[in-house]
């Protein structure tokens, strides 16, 4: 019994320990925010000298920052209801039925995640231009499509397959029409997928820069491109790109929030 709880002892230590060097650039950030860039540049410090606002100021009476916020989110969540209506019916497809060359046009979707990003700058933004979507919220979230449905598509497929057909056929037998099935019975036994895929998807479109900066030019800029706004002639204002890193950090926060209990879930269940 003493060897086992000096090794829970152990792994409770060693968890401590990455847990505080995984939060330390978060909170480094977190007081960057805090602090007036004389502070910054004179030397290391722990705590914030003379603890300051202004930057958080700055960003939230700033029209292009505020604007960039809005955009990114509605973008993001568009692409996100997308992935989602999307890769549902998708990957039940692929989980309950067997066709020619299924395997093989299952791998290939996913060789599509794993294509760099910059490959498809040229191509989406000749396609932008000719549908006139150039520099709206859709083109970037149809952009993200391309690498976030793929993914979802995988992990839903491996939830959806650990569920026995049986109970498809037996809600059939039961009278339950297809719409009324999935509704009622299916989607409450994948919604842990269906939250770990959410939170994939946002996550990536949330973050990603090179399609959404081909894809914008004004009025969709997204806060990835917009963070460069603290990078100008009169040098780097650290302090306003630190509390703009600590602003983008909060909607996935809060997305974790809100989905906790399905990615605990979906972590253990699915393909992740």
């Amino acid at each position: 019994m003493k060897g086992a709880e000096r090794k829970l002892q152990k792994r409770y230590i060693f968890l401590i320990v990455y847990f505080v060097l995984l939060f330390i650039p978060i909170y480094w950030m977190l007081i960057t925010s805090f602090k007036y860039d004389t502070e910054i540049l004179s030397g290391m410090s722990f705590f914030p000298k003379k603890f300051t606002l202004a930057n958080y100021k700055e960003i939230f009476t700033s029209s292009v920052w505020m604007n960039s916020f809005k955009n990114s989110l509605f973008y993001v969540c568009l692409n996100v209801l997308i992935v989602l209506l999307v890769s549902i019916p998708g990957a039940y497809a692929f989980s309950r039925y067997h066709f020619l060359g299924d395997k093989h046009l299952f791998f290939w979707l996913l060789t599509n995640r794993m294509a760099p990003a910059a490959v498809f700058i040229v191509p989406f933004t000749e396609l932008f231009y000719t549908l006139h979507i150039h520099d709206t919220h859709m083109a970037v979230a149809l952009g993200h499509c391309l690498f976030n449905i793929p993914l979802a598509i995988w992990i839903l497929e491996g939830f959806m397959s650990g569920i026995p057909r049986e109970i498809d056929e037996t809600a059939f037998v039961d009278g339950y029409s297809f719409p009324h099935f999935f509704r009622k019975i299916f989607f409450p036994l994948v919604a842990p997928g269906i939250g770990v895929t959410a939170f994939f998807s946002f996550t990536f479109s949330w973050v990603e820069l090179i399609i959404a900066k081909a894809a914008t030019i004004t009025n969709a800029k997204p806060v990835v491109v917009t963070l460069t706004v603290g990078i100008g002639a009169e040098g780097i204002k650290w302090g306003l790109l630190a509390a703009a890193g600590v602003l983008t950090i909060v909607p996935g926060a809060l997305v974790v929030y809100f989905v906790r209990n399905y990615m605990a879930k979906g972590f253990a269940l699915g393909r992740v």
